[in-house]
């Protein structure tokens, strides 16, 4: 997993930056918020390791922020704070899990492992399609952030087409045959409603190969890494 890393405490933060890296985690950190704030806004990440009490932007603030801009990552707080009031808002704004210091490296190379099948046996069930975008097989629904893509019958059909031949493309024959039920409707018609669908879409994670068709490749978060 690739883990980004927030805390202030030198001796702590590399401590657990060489743990994580001899379980095979790659780890990321920073000693205050604001520097993790704007990595986080460039980059992606699998899970966010973030104390509260840090210079410029606290744990907590961080968390709010990315929030706001609709960033939205595995969190687990470490911090000696036990007030009942800063854990309590920890998990509404999303934590999944809330580690009191002093505690065993062990115990947090365990919840880590924990939040990672927990994410694999999510995603066998869906397909991710770009760093924010995924499709629920099961309900037959598209996501942004955790949040349901409102889409039109049509736009959905599509999008579902092209999810059952990921990495193949999809050609125009096949969207009249499954998306427009055999009716004659020219290409053109065809491509002005994917282009509509494309437009509408916060990632473009639709790819058109001119004259042939259209595909979704399949989304390796590894290659942002």
């Amino acid at each position: 997993m690739k883990i980004l890393l927030l805390e202030d405490e030198l001796m702590l933060r590399s401590s657990i930056e060489e743990y994580l890296e001899a379980l095979g985690h790659k780890v990321i950190s920073f000693g205050n918020g604001e520097e993790a704030y704007e990595a986080i806004k460039k980059d992606l990440f699998d899970l966010l390791l973030l104390d509260i009490n840090i210079p410029k932007m606290n744990g907590l603030s961080l968390l709010k922020a990315l929030n706001e801009i609709e960033h939205a990552f595995p969190t687990i707080f470490i911090s000696a704070n036990v007030d009942i009031d800063d854990i309590s808002t920890a998990f509404e704004l999303g934590a999944s899990d809330y580690l009191k210091k002093p505690f065993h490296l062990k115990e947090l190379g365990l919840r880590i492992d924990k939040i990672k099948k927990e994410y694999e046996i999510k995603h066998l069930k869906h397909i991710i399609l770009s760093s924010k975008y995924v499709f629920s097989k099961e309900e037959q629904m598209l996501f942004y952030n955790n949040n349901v893509q409102v889409l039109t019958k049509k736009q959905l059909q599509i999008v579902t087409l092209l999810c059952e031949n990921m990495g193949v493309v999809v050609d125009f024959d096949k969207f009249r045959t499954y998306v427009w039920n055999d009716e004659p409707i020219d290409n053109p018609s065809i491509r002005a409603e994917i282009s509509r669908l494309r437009k509408l879409l916060k990632e473009d994670f639709i790819i058109n190969l001119k004259g042939v068709g259209y595909k979704i490749d399949k989304y390796f978060p590894e290659k942002n890494h």
